[in-house]
């Protein structure tokens, strides 16, 4: 997908600034230059970066669209973006989401520099990140996204008590047992962990399997 093709397909669910628009076409030459610094994403998988990164982190935008009153919720909050590498899904989601506060966390510096770097270069003035390990965080945050950085039992623990909202996970493969050892260690409640396949707005079969997991404060 080229990123003019990756433009025509996101306005097809968004209305899109010139500004946004801008901003998503400057990402790729931006990942390039820094990728060939600091490998953040394989080498192989970087001609595939709207494809497979910047429309996974999008995934969560659209199944926002999904729960009446959730994209209304998102947009203004604050947002943690908790193993976020070299800024996904958070700089995708900062740029559909202006008015959205993000904090970018990652424990590996050398991936914060290359997701405040292309921040900065885009002008994303609603992007912080942050170089810390997840419990060394203060503060509370609406919702915490993030892109597979653990499984969930490892990672609910990391996050439980920093977000007063909502958790929205992308994650693929089995992750029933997963989520039932969560649900049963910390007492949630029932039908309060929602998932949706990816592959239901993104017919692609890299996405076959992979889900936005959600859970509900």
């Amino acid at each position: 997908m080229t990123a003019q093709e990756f433009i025509d397909f996101v306005s097809m669910e968004w209305t899109l600034t010139p500004r946004q628009k801008e901003q998503f076409l400057a990402s790729e030459g931006l990942y390039r230059d820094w990728n060939a610094k600091i490998n953040v994403i394989s080498r192989k998988d970087i001609d595939a970066l709207y494809d497979h990164h910047f429309l996974h982190s999008l995934a969560i935008a659209r199944y926002l669209q999904t729960v009446p009153g959730l994209s209304e919720a998102f947009s203004g909050a604050q947002v943690l973006d908790l193993g976020t590498g070299g800024g996904f899904p958070g700089i995708p989601l900062a740029i559909l989401f202006p008015e959205t506060e993000f904090t970018l966390c990652d424990s590996v510096g050398k991936k914060t520099i290359v997701a405040a770097a292309v921040a900065q270069s885009l002008g994303l003035e609603n992007v912080h990140i942050v170089n810390a390990r997840a419990e060394t965080l203060p503060g509370k945050f609406h919702f915490v996204v993030s892109r597979a950085v653990a499984t969930l039992t490892d990672f609910y623990p990391w996050v439980k008590g920093k977000f007063s909202q909502g958790i929205l996970y992308l994650k693929g493969g089995d992750i029933v047992e997963e989520i039932a050892n969560v649900m049963g260690r910390y007492r949630l409640p029932k039908g309060s962990v929602h998932t949706w396949p990816v592959d239901s707005w993104l017919p692609d079969p890299y996405y076959q399997g992979k889900l936005v997991i959600h859970f509900e404060k």
